[in-house]
């Protein structure tokens, strides 16, 4: 109801009840005039009234409640408006899986390499909520930067085909693992390598060390076998959009064919 036609109705209510207040006191008049014969109508006259007095009062309050109670309504409704166009779009962003960052791409690399057991790893599970200990310096998480509907809509029809954002999406955490990997792989001490990876983590560390791959995180083509990103007609016309979009460059050194994640501009 709006407020104006509640203000409104309520003067209704009490016009009516001062109509009834003019007619009990006519009726008063009336009882001094003939007190023998209306002494008993006009007593339950006057309780009836006393009644409706009360409901009167009740009323007026339970409205001026309700008056002071729609500015705040009309509030929260425009707050929940906003914040569900902001999940909208956040939605239209993120794809409907998104792996744990750290316990993903840290599980994976850890199995890649076989690492040791440490007594730190024992306790995992009790560190849980303590704040991550800070990173190495020189060595950051691989970047994960989505694309958005907008962008994938400004790809050219012949190359977008009939790729899905959240297909995009999803292969772009598949190479952050991937980077992820090749990251342990490079920082990794030699005695906790596993003795058939410690060639292919010298190979690494020769390729980081060039002018085009040094400071930037990558992964090789071999490296790709899913989940979500594989070498089908798929997989590649989602790593020529990525190109596009910026979220990838490729080089070859030697005989690999490496894959840089970028910064998008």
């Amino acid at each position: 109801m709006d407020i104006k036609d509640a203000g409104s109705s309520l003067d209704s209510l009490v016009s009516s009840f001062n109509t009834r207040i003019s007619e009990i006191q006519q009726l008063v008049v009336a009882r001094n005039m003939y007190p023998a014969s209306s002494v008993s109508d006009l007593s339950a006259i006057d309780s009836a009234l006393k009644v409706l007095e009360l409901q009167l009062h009740k009323i007026k309050i339970r409205m001026r409640e309700e008056t002071e109670a729609i500015p705040k309504a009309k509030k929260l409704i425009e707050a929940s408006l906003q914040q569900q166009k902001k999940l909208q779009n956040l939605s239209s962003v993120i794809p409907s899986y998104v792996p744990d960052r750290v316990t993903k791409t840290t599980d994976d690399a850890t199995k890649c390499l076989n690492l040791e057991p440490s007594v730190e790893d024992s306790f995992v599970s009790l560190k849980l909520e303590e704040p991550a200990p800070k990173e190495k310096k020189g060595r950051v998480s691989p970047p994960l930067f989505y694309i958005s509907s907008d962008e994938l809509n400004s790809v050219p029809l012949y190359m977008k085909q009939r790729i899905t954002l959240e297909k995009v999406n999803a292969a772009i955490n598949d190479m952050a693992t991937y980077a992820e990997a090749t990251s342990q792989l490079l920082t990794a001490p030699r005695k906790k390598l596993k003795e058939n990876l410690v060639e292919r983590a010298m190979e690494l560390r020769d390729i980081a060390a060039t002018e085009t791959v040094k400071g930037k995180h990558f992964f090789l083509e071999t490296d790709i076998r899913g989940p979500s990103l594989k070498l089908d007609n798929t997989g590649k016309a989602i790593l020529t959009l990525l190109r596009h979009l910026g979220r990838i460059s490729e080089t070859r050194i030697g005989h690999h064919r490496v894959i840089l994640l970028l910064r998008p501009h």
